[in-house]
């Protein structure tokens, strides 16, 4: 299994999702929404990649923390930040971004947060990597790439000088 590591093979992938962005949502005049953090990462390269003129309003920001279906088990993160959507939802045509798309349950709580704004008229999904283990009925329309890993293996996006991709075993402690 190969995984994009380096920022060249992670700026192909973005190339290539901004393409399929583009073709997909064209006539569309989309709004952008990253799921903190990774996914505000790869929309705000999305966003660059696609330009000012594909977008008509700013990058929307979602954190997820209080919609968690795991909030009681997993606590709250110190760091926590609001949401931020500088502009209405009601019938427009969205782009939710997120890094890594797994479980689903991420994607789920960020659906609940954006439906507590407004009703769109569209969800576009669009992830850096899809990976095994999807435990909801959600699945990406625009991916980067898929990759298969095992149970014992996570995948997360760092941005220290740039994107990178790391997988970890949870028997490896980070660093």
């Amino acid at each position: 299994m190969t995984i994009p590591t380096t920022q060249v093979d992670i700026q192909e992938l973005l190339e290539s999702m901004a393409e399929s962005i583009r073709q997909t949502l064209q006539d569309s005049e989309p709004l952008l929404i990253g799921i903190h953090t990774g996914g505000v990462w790869v929309a705000k390269e999305l966003a660059a990649i696609l330009g000012a003129d594909f977008f008509d309003a700013p990058l929307g920001t979602l954190n997820i923390a209080y919609y968690r279906d795991d909030f009681t088990r997993i606590g709250m993160h110190p760091q926590v930040t609001p949401s931020d959507l500088p502009f209405a939802v009601d019938g427009r045509q969205l782009i939710l971004v997120d890094d890594v798309l797994h479980s689903g349950r991420t994607i789920r709580a960020a659906l609940n947060e954006i439906f507590d704004y407004g009703r769109p008229a569209g969800v576009t999904l669009a992830v850096l990597i899809e990976r095994n283990g999807r435990e909801l009925p959600i699945q990406a329309d625009i991916v980067g790439q898929s990759i298969t890993l095992s149970p014992e293996q996570h995948i997360k996006l760092t941005n220290n000088d740039g994107l990178q991709l790391e997988i970890k075993s949870k028997e490896t402690p980070d660093d």
